[in-house]
């Protein structure tokens, strides 16, 4: 995907969470592990967001294991650099055309 394509489904992502009463902390966190693209608070539970796109493919099959990996490495980074003592999750917003699928704790974190 490329990043001018990521930046749109990332704002849509944005969008969708606002109006679902989250407000946004950070985007786009890069450490030497990998990015988290949204970064979201709501009731006290700091949200860590995978966004994931695509067109001509069901893009929730871009959440490897890999990838999964990547993400954790880089939360444990973040709550380290950022000194987080709250609850925290990992989720996934999946945007298909006009469908948005959020998808809650994709990691047992």
């Amino acid at each position: 995907m490329s990043r001018a394509i990521g930046n749109i489904a990332e704002d849509l992502a944005c969008k969708f969470l606002i109006k679902n009463n989250y407000k946004i902390v950070d985007r786009n966190f890069y450490s030497k592990f990998g990015e988290i693209d949204i970064i979201a608070l709501k009731n006290r539970v700091l949200h860590f967001i995978e966004v994931k796109s695509g067109k001509n493919f069901d893009p929730v099959y871009a959440i490897t294991p890999k990838k999964i990996d990547k993400i954790l490495k880089t939360v444990n980074y973040y709550i380290l650099k950022k000194k987080i003592n709250s609850e925290i999750v990992i989720d996934a917003i999946i945007i298909k055309g006009n469908d948005i699928d959020f998808l809650e704790n994709i990691t047992l974190f």
